[in-house]
């Protein structure tokens, strides 16, 4: 756990492998950017839930998966994992945001015609 998950109350956090690993299992990926960061690119199949929303949001988010988080570089991220985890989810940060998960070769995709970017 990093510093400021530990700061924050949050869960673990992990990389991008293993949180590609996880999604591929069953897990959520939860996109907690604001929509121009979205639109820029995004992991496919990931749901787009901005963190100034996110309270207001739980309810449809499933209580019975992880929940993987992310955002640019993993600082919303590791907030909305420590909400998540006061609430009762399952959820984990991921380290280094969107910009580990690309830099790892992950998949992005956008909205649009243009190649998925990081933003």
């Amino acid at each position: 756990m990093s510093w400021l998950q530990k700061r924050l109350g949050g869960g673990r956090g992990i990389g991008p492998e293993e949180a590609d690993g996880l999604v591929r299992s069953g897990a959520v990926l939860l996109d907690v950017r604001e929509h121009s960061e979205w639109e820029a690119g995004h992991a496919p199949d990931a749901r787009h839930v901005p963190l100034g929303t996110l309270e207001g949001k739980l309810g449809a988010l499933p209580r019975d998966r992880c929940v993987v988080v992310v955002c640019r570089s993993g600082f919303r991220s590791a907030r909305a994992t420590a909400l998540l985890a006061r609430s009762g989810f399952d959820a984990v940060n991921l380290n280094g945001g969107m910009k580990a998960w690309a830099s790892a070769g992950l998949p992005l995709e956008a909205n649009g015609a243009q190649p998925g970017t990081v933003v």
